[in-house]
């Protein structure tokens, strides 16, 4: 049977013991592990593979041993609990083994956990899954997760006190990072707050969230969003000094400016444009920046993009004058062009 994308994060945090099996299939092998790892552990408990309640099979494996996956399914574990048969990389080519375990499944036997790549709808093994009447087949796509899945990976790792301005900065990041990086990124959190009964803020999930841009090249943006013309010589040197070239001063000042232009443009304000902007915003940079948004307007950012857009042509043109200078200059006329019409 097929089990759809919205089904599985339920499936997965709680497995029907009844079932003979499922397959897990899609392109990405870190989002198909990442499922795996979690349905295993609902399956069989965190001390299932030390109580040998857990077989792990090769695919390759099955070509020399086609019985060892039914073997395994009714194998009985020293340990009382619920079992597993994992079998790993599999392809159309063990197709007869997991076919014949399957059929042969009996209550009481192991359940039977499959990965594989991507799967096209003519796959044998796709169609031996989704044609039993006792087993599932559930691809796994490169969607953003949903509200439950992130829910779930924020339970794993302790954290139930989410409110709801903190989990929109979440889901923001979720949808940023890969799924791996966002696993790591809330077990962090986790360690972050341990011990801690308040609730999870936005603050909190700056400290933590993986960094964007070095602290000196934040200083600099934030000094021409700020109309702080005086301190661009100096930080335009230390920058200069650490081996930064213009090219990517114009870049990193163009994603600045395009961020706060999304922000002063969103109809939900600027603190829910910079949240969806990628990568997302948050905690007190995000304030930040926010009133910067509200500072400049939309006109204003409009033209501080143009004359962005025209120096990066220059820089990667012929044209002989000294980059770091080109870049220096623009950046303090942006600055002056920001401090127009403040108080």
């Amino acid at each position: 049977m097929k089990l759809s994308p919205a089904a599985l994060p339920g499936y997965v945090a709680r497995p029907e013991p009844d079932r003979a099996g499922i397959l897990l299939y899609g392109a990405d092998a870190m989002r198909v592990a990442l499922r795996r790892q979690s349905l295993l552990k609902a399956l069989v408990g965190e001390n299932g593979p030390e109580e040998m309640r857990l077989t792990r099979i090769a695919a390759a494996d099955l070509r020399r041993d086609s019985a060892a996956v039914g073997d395994a399914m009714r194998a009985q574990s020293f340990f009382p609990g619920p079992r597993a048969v994992f079998v790993e990389s599999a392809t159309d080519q063990s197709v007869p083994a997991i076919l014949t375990a399957l059929e042969d499944w009996q209550e009481g036997d192991a359940t039977l956990v499959v990965t594989a790549g991507t799967l096209k709808k003519s796959s044998k093994l796709r169609k031996a899954f989704e044609d039993h009447a006792n087993a599932y087949a559930a691809g796994i796509y490169n969607d953003p997760p949903g509200r439950e899945e992130i829910e779930a990976t924020l339970r794993s790792a302790g954290l139930t006190n989410v409110p709801p301005d903190a989990m929109g900065d979440l889901t923001a990041l979720a949808r940023t990072l890969d799924p791996g990086d966002f696993a790591q990124f809330v077990e962090k959190l986790g360690l972050y707050k341990y011990g801690s009964d308040d609730p999870v803020s936005s603050d909190d999930i700056a400290a933590v969230a993986p960094a964007t841009t070095e602290a000196e090249l934040d200083s600099l943006l934030h000094a021409v969003a700020e109309g702080q013309a005086q301190a661009i010589g100096p930080l335009m040197a230390r920058l200069s000094g650490q081996g930064e070239g213009a090219v990517r001063l114009c870049i990193a000042a163009t994603m600045h400016f395009r961020r706060l232009y999304m922000g002063a443009i969103d109809p939900g304000g600027p603190g829910a444009g910079l949240s969806r902007a990628r990568p997302p915003v948050f905690g007190p940079a995000r304030d930040r920046m926010v009133r910067q948004a509200q500072s400049w307007g939309a006109p204003k950012l409009e033209q501080a993009m143009s004359i962005l857009t025209e120096t990066d042509l220059t820089l990667r043109s012929s044209s002989p004058a000294p980059q770091m200078a080109v870049m220096e200059r623009t950046l303090i006329r942006l600055a002056m062009l920001g401090a127009r019409g403040r108080g």
